[in-house]
């Protein structure tokens, strides 16, 4: 029996669990069952609304340690309202989507994706895909019933239906077909990557050797944006060790692919996203600022929309009216994640639209296209024109810092080029869209701009040279810091 009403709103107040780029994050100390509890019932209550006849709502997690304690709550109030759970387990955040948004589901995904250990989150998709920043204002704005106890359904009660898998397994097999890639040698660094069980799946019932390397039982925060240098260095090794066609990983819930080339060398995630788009045969494309002007620069698109950062602000600009003459529109992230926002037709099989972040058809895509052209990974890379990116993070940066130092940058234009790129000459252009982007005389673009998801500071660069983008990189964070 309900017995206390509270707003989402005095929550919010009291913890520092927030809505990032994509979806609610927060510390795990402070992600509380009776706090998930009532951000579900909020999303049921004041996004989803009335049920439906089909009463199923989608849930999973990713691997992170805490993840199936904060999926017990979540199961707890689906219940609650007179719901029932379709429980997934461990699975990526696109293969949950995709069975959602096909059998017009609601679903949610208990995950921090690539964020730091001691965090996580919870995303939330209606039956017409990911929520969008309305709908994440609807929820704040929300007040539900909370029962006096009982936050989460207790361990054991949750039985992983097996439908969920096999369709997200199908989705590919059946569209790539056993030919495509067979015969590759792949590598996957599987880490705690909650799609290193399914991906292999998939990639063998395309015919390729899999090689399973790096799995780890600990949790590692993967970040495609902000390579770690240890992870640099590794593919290289294992490059040499396992004589690999190419070496594929993803973050956390694998809805951000990590690809490298026979080289081990990790292409960027633009590079990735520029390169699916191209295999799809996409007209139209739709990237966040912080993508490299590789884009525009390589002549494959008939339009370009860039955008905020954060997947909302792609997925809506995807479906706007502008978009709708083309025949088939994707969009990317610079961190590789792939949107799908049409079907796509090849060969007589057709790949459902999916309109959310997904690892796994950017890593198939890049596979047939090296496949088609007779050609490696490196290859593919390096026949687009020759622009280079690179990008970091200061950790432990609040955000609170992080809006200061912009605000000055803005207002000063001296300041922002004596600590930004001293070297490059005057500021030719300023893009004020999300954080602060500016294009120097000399082509160097810098991005600084607060991450969404955690305390950190993200700077994006782009250069002539791969060694000047780095160089420039790290020096702008130095000077910041």
């Amino acid at each position: 029996m309900t017995s206390t009403n509270i707003s989402i709103a005095s929550l919010m107040k009291a913890n520092g669990v927030r809505f990032g780029t994509s979806g609610l994050r927060g510390l795990v100390d402070e992600m509380s069952n009776e706090l998930c509890y009532a951000y579900v019932m909020a999303f049921l209550q004041s996004v989803v609304g009335d049920i439906a006849s089909d009463r199923r709502v989608v849930l999973g997690h990713d691997l992170r340690p805490s993840s199936p304690r904060i999926a017990a709550a979540c199961a707890k109030a689906i219940i609650n309202t007179g719901r029932d759970v379709v429980y997934a387990g461990a699975l990526p955040t696109p293969a949950l989507a995709s069975y959602a948004y096909e059998h017009k589901l609601p679903a949610i995904v208990v995950t921090g994706s690539h964020i730091p250990f001691d965090r996580n989150g919870i995303k939330f998709y209606t039956s017409n895909g990911e929520i969008s920043k309305s709908d994440e204002l609807s929820i704040q704005q929300a007040v539900v019933g909370l029962p006096a106890t009982g936050f989460a359904i207790p361990d054991g009660l949750l039985t992983i239906d097996s439908t969920v898998r096999e369709h997200y397994v199908s989705r590919y097999v059946n569209f790539f077909g056993n030919t495509s890639i067979s015969g590759l040698r792949v590598a996957i660094y599987e880490h705690s990557s909650v799609a290193r069980d399914i991906l292999r799946e998939i990639l063998e019932a395309l015919g390729v050797e899999v090689i399973s390397i790096g799995r780890s039982e600990d949790f590692v925060p993967i970040d495609t944006e902000a390579v770690r240098l240890e992870d640099v260095e590794q593919a290289k090794q294992w490059a040499q060790q396992y004589s690999f066609d190419a070496i594929v990983s993803t973050d956390g819930d694998a809805d951000r692919p990590l690809i490298g080339d026979e080289k081990g060398q990790w292409l960027r995630g633009d590079v990735v996203g520029i390169l699916c788009a191209k295999f799809l045969s996409a007209d139209g494309v739709v990237t966040p600022v912080s993508s490299s002007t590789l884009t525009e620069k390589s002549g494959w698109f008939k339009s370009i929309k860039r955008t905020k950062i954060g997947s909302p602000f792609v997925i809506e600009a995807m479906q706007s009216s502008e978009l709708v003459d083309l025949n088939v529109v994707a969009g990317f992230e610079a961190n590789g994640g792939f949107l799908l926002g049409s079907d796509i037709m090849q060969n007589g099989k057709t790949l459902k639209a999916l309109p959310t972040r997904d690892a796994v058809l950017p890593i198939l895509a890049l596979l047939g296209l090296s496949k088609q052209h007779a050609c490696t990974l490196s290859e593919l890379a390096s026949s687009l024109p020759p622009r280079y990116t690179a990008s970091d993070r200061l950790q432990n940066f609040p955000i609170e810092k992080s809006a200061t130092l912009i605000s000055s940058l803005r207002n000063n234009p001296l300041l922002a080029l004596k600590l930004m790129a001293a070297g490059s000459g005057a500021v030719v252009s300023v893009d004020n869209t999300d954080g602060f982007r500016v294009t120097f005389v000399n082509g160097d673009i810098i991005h600084l701009r607060p991450s969404g998801n955690a305390p950190e500071l993200r700077c994006y660069v782009e250069s002539d040279t791969q060694t000047g983008a780095e160089m420039l990189c790290k020096q702008c964070l130095s000077n910041v810091c």
